[in-house]
């Protein structure tokens, strides 16, 4: 199996995160369009996820990493203008949201499973495709970019 390339779990810890701010409705929308379109079996809930009337709150993190909030709990995040991804709290409560590494192809967005396990134990973004990994074998196939007891994982809510 190929290596996996770790993100420093400091990325997600409250000192860490110089600015936050409440987003515009149109900036709102648009993160909600995007986490719609990325997790399509969230449509029944998403509405309770990120309600209209609630403040969206975009917290900025370094080396380019959001945090999407509301009510003080980070639901996802993204790194520069990638896609959205969820905290594993929230793929906890909705594990079949993600596609799971066995099936994709690259520059994708995965839950990583252990085998047996019902929950994932981290969420990485693909650098190849499933395909790939298994036949080149060596290389960078996944980037790990949230993982059970990192930062994030602590973090329950943003002060």
């Amino acid at each position: 199996m190929s290596s996996v390339a770790c993100i420093s779990s400091t990325w997600f810890s409250n000192e860490e995160v110089s600015g936050q701010n409440q987003v515009k409705a149109s900036v709102q929308r648009r993160i909600r369009q995007s986490i719609a379109e990325e997790y399509p079996l969230l449509e029944p809930v998403l509405e309770d996820l990120l309600p209209k009337k609630s403040p969206l709150i975009v917290a900025k993190c370094q080396n380019h990493l959001n945090l999407v909030v509301v009510n003080n709990v980070p639901l996802f995040f993204n790194i520069r203008d990638g896609p959205y991804m969820p905290t594993l709290s929230l793929l906890h409560q909705y594990p079949n949201i993600m596609k799971k590494l066995q099936e994709v192809g690259a520059e994708t967005p995965v839950a990583i499973m252990a085998e047996g396990k019902q929950h994932a134990l981290a969420i990485g973004f693909t650098k190849m495709s499933a395909k790939d990994i298994k036949a080149i074998d060596k290389g960078i196939g996944v980037d790990a970019m949230h993982y059970l007891s990192d930062g994030l994982w602590k973090m329950q809510q943003l002060d």
